[in-house]
């Protein structure tokens, strides 16, 4: 059976807080390699009965130097930060076969403040005593093949204040899903991040960090059968089958307003992005 469903939030549509921040790659080249910095890879991907030239950049969503987000550039990802949130727009990575599995563990590793960013910044004062969880966006079981990338993956700027019965339970999940598809299919393009509604949103700290209403993930494959799916996750405790968060990527994008995946030909994100069946994954 078909699974084609779509979380409707009320008051989301359009409605990302995308606030003005300096312009800055935290100090970091602008090129890189797994969406990171390292593992460049300039290979040519099969896209239907066509290559593209993969030059890392392939997962990043459409860059908008007028809103001021802050791109900060990672072993493992890429992530756009949002100083007025203290929160990321959005974290973007590759995860290959070979990296969903590796050395080093997150054991006796913290989260920490990002100086990169400018402050105020998220600090783990601000998530003490709040009752929200640390909640990675690029998960820390993607980045155990790189000392450096699990170091990375603990900055406050690839975190969000999560629920914890969210954290540990259906969003977990997905996490463990997406490093299954990547042995499955070898590759994956992957984006993540909050969801805010316009108007006043809870915060946490000192810092003011902004608790999101709810997160996205978007996840595309390419080679001869491309397909992309996106997820719709409220910050809330549940224990859903997967099938219950699907969304088009085309819809997150109308939630989001973020462009995902432009550097595919027309033709193929368009196609894709429209596409929502969670069984072309299974």
């Amino acid at each position: 059976m078909t699974i084609k469903r779509s979380i409707l939030i009320p008051g989301l549509a359009g409605v990302m807080i995308l606030s003005a921040c300096n312009m800055s790659t935290g100090g970091r080249p602008l090129m890189g390699g797994n969406i990171g910095r390292d593992n460049a890879d300039k290979t040519e991907i099969r896209v239907g009965k066509d290559e593209i030239a993969d030059t890392g950049e392939m997962v990043l969503p459409a860059l908008r130097p007028s809103s001021g987000e802050q791109i900060l550039r990672r072993t493992a990802y890429t992530a756009s930060y949002n100083k007025n949130t203290r929160l990321p727009n959005w974290v973007a990575w590759q995860l290959t076969a070979d990296h969903t599995d590796g050395p080093h563990k997150r054991k006796g590793l913290k989260f920490r403040e990002d100086e990169d960013v400018p402050e105020p910044r998220a600090t783990d004062w601000d998530y003490y005593n709040s009752g929200y969880d640390r909640g990675h966006m690029c998960p820390s079981g993607d980045c155990k093949w790189s000392a450096e990338a699990q170091l990375e993956s603990f900055l406050f700027t690839n975190a969000c204040p999560q629920v914890h019965g969210l954290n540990a339970g259906d969003w977990n999940e997905m996490e463990q899903q997406c490093r299954r598809w990547a042995e499955k299919y070898g590759r994956l393009y992957i984006v993540s991040g909050p969801i805010i509604y316009k108007g006043n949103s809870k915060t946490i700290g000192r810092n003011k960090v902004v608790v999101p209403e709810a997160f996205f993930k978007v996840v595309l494959r390419l080679g001869d059968n491309p397909r992309a799916i996106g997820f719709i996750y409220k910050n809330k405790s549940g224990n859903r089958p997967k099938g219950d968060y699907v969304n088009t990527v085309d819809e997150v994008e109308r939630i989001t307003g973020f462009d995902f995946f432009p550097a595919l030909p027309d033709d193929v994100e368009d196609r894709v992005e429209a596409e929502a069946d969670i069984e072309e994954w299974l």
